[in-house]
Order: structure tokens, then C-alpha cells, then sequence
């Protein structure tokens, strides 16, 4: 069994070859990827040395303390979403595909799930996947898409059988985003940004290569996306949460210094700083505890707390501005490269804050999962389940 010891001195030693400083980011990730120290708990040849998962979060810590870049927040829906699904789902050939230019960056991702028609409600989307010769055309709307201006593969969900119930007429696909019927249009947010987009699929044809899994066995896979969305967003917000209380407190500092502090906001202050610390360890040891399992609902957890801690955060540093809290002057239109990781404006940095506890399944969702699964609380009633799609009544 590898140890905490020999894992530090495996990153010490690939550090030795390739230096932070003199080789460059995609050759550095490249060689990592090779090294298997790119997706520790991935089998060798895959990007990984078949270790125990919980070793990924000091490997990437190592690499970030030596100068490299951190892609962990910025390249989110490859590293966090497209690689365990792919590796738990795909072909060798799809591993061997797209797993290296994934994890370098040579390869941006995005996910094609949610639709202006089936957001929280997922499996009743109609984006429809008709299988032809040599693979499936492609016809749909998906919506709230990040980064899918600058992807290079989407993980896309599509109705493969109008005619069983919705659950069970889902495929998975890999979609080359510059396929010809691909069109990607921007949507505006508060902040001025637009990270997020909508994507119009027309005629699109999808190898049958590109198809993940089973025909028919899309929502299984999705669930798998869906679990390890929850478990890279509350680490994503874990990181988030120990830097806006930070911001947090430096704004308090300055509001002290300006005479807008009041026993109030201190009292705010403390109470919020003291959940983001329970926040965090709660998180640590369901790492702990999960070990080398799959995601499981308890991802759910760290999700639902952030996203509301994080709003309230910035909720208490526009509050401890005062009137300059209610004013942005810039809305100027702007595409990112990269996930949102946050601005330094704190009213920017409220406005976008809202969205957490929508986006990876909103906080609702994240509650009847947990009263579900890791409550033992009867299930919702449905009467859809035995439906079949073409028959369910869309608005």
C-alpha cells in the first residue's frame, strides 16, 4: 500500500525532471499525465497510479506550491465532470482519447444537460438523438452551458427513445463542439459576463464512437456526471468559502476603520465565520470517509452549505459598504476563458453568488437528495415513472 511519504516523494521527484519554472504549463501536465500523477486514483496508463483518491488533493497541492498553474477551479467541468465519467463509463479507446488532452488543457469541456424545458427535472429533456447510419443527428436546444464558447467537447444527454419512459430513453454522448450544426450564442449575466451560454444543435451528426456506454443507458452514466458535478462544486466553494470570509473580514476591517462597523455586522461576521469552519471540516471528513467509493450523495452536503454560505458572505461585505455597495459601474461584456473562480469587486462577486445555489442542482434538489438518500426519508410520490416520454404532458 502507498504511503502519504511516498506519494510526496513521487511529486518531489517528477518535480526534479521537470521543473516548474523552465517547462512549460501543457508539457508540464503532459508529463504528469504520463507520470500518473495527473488523476491519482485512475489506473496507469490512464493519467493515474490506481492510489486511493484522497492523495489527488495533497498531489495538487504540492504542484500549486511550486508554481504551478492551478487549473482545478478554471478547467472544472473536464477535470471535475468529463474525467471520472469518461473513465467510469467510456471505452479504453475513449480513455486513451481524451483523458491526456483533457487533463493538459489542449482540450476544454463543457456539459450539454439542462434545457429551457428541463432544468431541475432533467430527465424529461427533448433534445433527440436519432440514431442513422454511422451514428445519431442531433437536434435540440441546451441552455446555462459554461464555457461552451471556447470547448472543444461537451458531455452531452440525449433522448435516444421517445417511446419508454423518460428515464430509460437516455443516451451519453462526447460532442466534437466543432462539429457542423453546433451554434453557441452568449447569455449575459448580472456582472456583465458570459460564461454561460446557449447551444443550438442542429442536424448534428455524432459518431457512433462518440456515444458513452449503452444506447438506453444515458441517465445511469448521467447520475455518475451528476454526483461528481456536486462533489468538484463543494470543493470548488470550499476554496471559495475560506477566501470570500477572508475577503469578508478585510472588508470589516475597513468598515471598522470608516466607522460603518456595528456590533451587528461583528455579530454577522463571527456567526458566518464559525459556519464556514464547520463547513470546512464537515467536508474534510466526508473526503476522509468516502476513501477510494465513488461519489456518493453526500457531495451534496458541501454543495448546498457553500453555495448559501458563500451568498451570505458577500451579502455581509455589500452590507458593510453602505450605499457603495448598491453601485457597479461596470457591465461591460465579457467572455472568460475559464470557470468563473470569482472578482475582486465583492458587489460583482455578490451578484454572481446568486447563481450558486441554482447551478449543479439547486438547493432544493440538493435537500430532497440528502432526505432521500442519506436521510432514509420516503420518496417524493411521481406518476410519471411508468409514462412514456411521448406521452408525458411539456410545457
Amino acid at each position: 500500500m502507498t504511503t502519504l511519504a511516498e506519494v510526496q516523494r513521487l511529486v518531489r521527484d517528477f518535480l526534479s525532471d521537470y521543473p516548474v519554472a523552465t517547462t512549460p504549463d501543457v508539457d508540464l501536465r503532459g508529463a504528469r499525465f504520463d507520470a500518473g500523477l495527473a488523476f491519482v486514483s485512475f489506473a496507469e496508463g490512464f493519467g493515474g497510479l490506481g492510489l486511493d483518491p484522497s492523495y489527488q488533493g495533497l498531489v495538487e497541492r504540492m504542484f500549486i506550491e511550486a508554481g504551478a498553474v492551478d487549473w482545478t477551479q478554471g478547467n472544472m467541468i473536464s477535470l471535475g465532470l468529463a474525467a471520472p465519467t469518461i473513465y467510469a463509463a467510456g471505452t479504453a479507446e475513449q480513455k486513451s482519447r481524451f483523458l491526456r488532452p483533457l487533463f493538459t488543457g489542449e482540450e476544454i469541456w463543457c456539459q450539454l444537460f439542462s434545457e429551457p424545458g428541463a432544468g431541475s427535472d432533467l430527465a424529461s429533456l427533448a433534445t433527440r438523438a436519432a440514431p442513422v447510419q454511422g451514428g445519431y443527428l442531433v437536434n435540440g436546444q441546451k441552455v446555462w452551458t459554461s464555457l461552451a464558447h471556447v470547448a472543444r467537447r461537451g458531455l452531452l444527454l440525449a433522448r435516444t427513445d421517445p417511446d419508454v419512459p423518460k428515464h430509460k430513453g437516455l443516451s451519453y454522448f462526447v460532442l466534437d463542439m466543432h462539429l457542423p450544426g453546433v451554434e453557441v450564442r452568449p447569455l449575459r449575466q448580472l456582472t456583465g459576463q458570459a460564461e454561460f451560454n446557449e447551444v443550438y444543435l442542429t442536424d448534428v451528426l455524432v459518431p457512433e464512437a462518440d456515444r458513452v456506454g449503452s444506447l438506453g443507458d444515458g441517465w445511469q452514466i448521467a447520475i455518475t456526471t451528476l454526483a461528481n458535478e456536486r462533489t468538484a462544486i463543494g470543493r470548488r466553494n470550499s476554496q471559495r468559502g475560506e477566501g470570500s470570509i477572508s475577503i469578508a473580514v478585510r472588508e470589516f476591517a475597513d468598515a471598522a476603520a470608516a466607522g460603518r462597523a456595528t456590533s451587528e455586522y461583528r455579530d454577522r461576521l463571527l456567526r458566518l465565520w464559525t459556519e464556514a469552519e464547520a463547513a470546512r471540516l464537515t467536508n474534510m471528513r466526508a473526503t476522509v470517509q468516502q476513501g477510494s467509493a465513488a461519489p456518493g450523495p453526500q457531495g451534496s452536503i458541501a454543495k448546498l452549505r457553500y453555495a448559501e454560505l458563500n451568498q451570505a458572505i458577500y451579502q455581509l461585505c455589500v452590507d458593510l459598504r453602505g450605499i457603495d455597495g448598491m453601485l457597479v459601474s461596470d457591465y461591460t461584456l465579457a467572455r472568460p476563458d475559464r470557470s468563473s473562480g470569482g472578482t475582486a469587486d465583492v458587489r460583482k462577486a455578490f451578484l454572481r453568488s446568486l447563481a450558486n445555489t441554482i447551478e449543479g442542482g439547486t438547493s432544493d434538489v440538493m435537500r430532497n437528495i440528502l432526505g432521500e438518500r442519506v436521510l432514509g426519508l420516503p420518496r417524493e410520490p411521481r406518476t410519471d415513472g411508468d409514462v412514456a416520454w411521448n406521452q408525458l404532458r411539456r410545457s
